[in-house]
Order: C-alpha cells, then structure tokens, then sequence
C-alpha cells in the first residue's frame, strides 16, 4: 500500500479531505486505501483530536507514550507537534521516553504514564492503578485512556507494516533537536535505565 493523493481517493471521503484543507497528512493518505475503514474510523479520530473528555495536554501524554512504547518516529514526531501546541513543554515531552517513574511527573501524570504503560503491556489497568487514576480523572476520562491508547497502537502497528514519511511541515514546526536519531537514542537511554 501507498499514500494516495486526494484526487486518488474515494469520492465518500471528499468530506474528509475538506476538513483537512485539502492536505490531509500522510496517515490519512495511506487509509485511504480502505475507504469504509477511513470513514469509520474518522469520527473516532476527530473525537480525540480535542482531546476527548480529557485535556488535549493529557491526550497528548498518552500518545507520546504510545508512541515510545511502540517506538513509531511518525506518532512522536506528529505528537511532538501537537504536543507543544497543547502546552507541553519540550522537556515534559522528552520526559516522557523516560517513563512514569521520571522524578518530575505530577502524581496525575505519573498515574496517566502509569495507565499507558500497564494497557500496551498488560492489556489493562488493574485496581490498584484504576484507584490512583480516579484521584484524577472521572470513569469516562479513564475510559477515554484506554481508548486513546488503543487508537494510537493500532496506527503504530499499521505504520509498522507500511511506513510512511512524516509532513516537511510538520517537521519544520518541530525543534531541530527532535529528528529520527533523537528519538531512536531516547527510546534506548530509557531502555537502559
């Protein structure tokens, strides 16, 4: 499978390349090739892109998270982005290869990292972690985690099996000190510790 430009796509999905002005990103070009997958999927997607009944910073955490759990430069790339849009800061976004455990995560940070890394590992949150998560978040939040987390380890698997180029835009928006190679010797010194 390739990207496909929008001209190459599916007549049902014209509603979608209106919402992305035209230039929909390279994720979206690919699932083009399974126009029911993509219609399906879309509204799940743009749920999530405002974060959800979490903050879009939160949102942002569990994905970044995926993203290192999954080691998919594309999600931590893209996420990068959108999560500095969202408020993070470069250092909290580095922080995140570093885990839960990282001293300077916020017992609600720590216990959101915490739930990702139990859902990709364990598969769920077992009581002790659904305890520490409802000090901070309400069940339908939590229910958004898990969610967030699903949709972004199957993107993560799908990129695995297609791998596709991140947006020259995106990675112009990017600080230069965020690149394949960053990310690559994050996701090892984390590996390490």
């Amino acid at each position: 499978m390739q990207v496909l430009a929008p001209e190459q796509w599916d007549p049902s999905l014209q509603h979608i390349i209106d919402e992305m002005n035209g230039e929909p990103i390279n994720i979206h070009r690919l699932l083009a090739n399974h126009p029911p997958l993509l219609a399906a999927w879309w509204g799940y997607r743009m749920y999530f892109v405002t974060g959800g009944d979490l903050q879009k910073r939160e949102a942002e955490l569990v994905i970044l998270r995926v993203a290192v759990l999954m080691k998919s430069w594309y999600e931590w790339a893209a996420h990068v982005d959108r999560g500095l849009a969202s408020g993070l800061l470069i250092e909290e976004i580095e922080c995140v290869a570093s885990g839960p455990e990282a001293v300077s995560w916020s017992e609600k940070d720590r216990a959101l990292l915490r739930s990702v890394d139990a859902l990709v590992n364990e598969r769920c949150i077992q009581p002790d972690l659904r305890l520490q998560l409802q000090r901070h978040f309400d069940e339908r939040q939590v229910l958004d985690i898990i969610s967030i987390q699903g949709m972004y380890v199957t993107i993560a698997c799908i990129l695995d099996s297609w791998p596709i180029e991140i947006e020259d835009e995106v990675l112009r928006r990017i600080p230069t000190s965020v690149s394949e190679q960053s990310f690559a010797d994050l996701i090892s010194a984390a590996n390490r510790d």
